[in-house]
């Protein structure tokens, strides 16, 4: 048996360039991060814009755009990247419509990552619970905020 010394070179095995890019994590690392951005965003401007501004008509525009803006992306970017999701409408001959919904199936080899697959189902089911939490936060508090804006914005009459 051979024994190595401290003064002996040992040759490493990298593997090739193309061997790293068959493991990369990610193959859209940007569209993964648009993907949980604006969920997030909504969520955090939900919580936070009363800090910023104590217009509640301004906190409810700013979380419904970032909310329609996160449906877009969803619908049209990282979807179709992260885990191949595509849907169309098709009218048969007799007039009825059919939504047709597609996905990628399985994993093809070197086509899709599973840490993608997972982001994206991920950030679809966690950030609606949420919401869910939220909402029956808002409810058994009694924390009604369009009902209290109406009753605010009354004029006060004095007799």
């Amino acid at each position: 048996m051979a024994s190595l010394d401290d003064t002996e070179d040992v040759a490493l095995d990298f593997g090739t360039e193309d061997e790293w890019k068959k493991h990369k994590a990610l193959r859209y690392p940007m569209a993964a991060i648009a993907h949980l951005f604006f969920r997030v965003s909504a969520l955090l401007a939900y919580l936070f814009c009363n800090l910023f501004s104590s217009s509640f008509i301004l906190d409810f525009v700013v979380t419904v755009f970032l909310l329609a803006v996160d449906f877009w992306v969803v619908k049209n970017v990282t979807g179709r990247l992260l885990v191949g999701l595509r849907w169309w409408n098709h009218v048969d001959e007799d007039g009825t419509s059919h939504w047709v919904f597609e996905a990628r199936k399985g994993s093809r080899k070197n086509e899709e990552s599973g840490l993608e697959s997972r982001i994206f189902w991920f950030g679809l089911v966690v950030c609606p619970i949420f919401w869910v939490v939220f909402v029956f936060t808002n409810i058994f508090g009694l924390k009604i905020n369009w009902l209290a804006m109406s009753t605010a914005s009354r004029p006060q009459t004095t007799q």
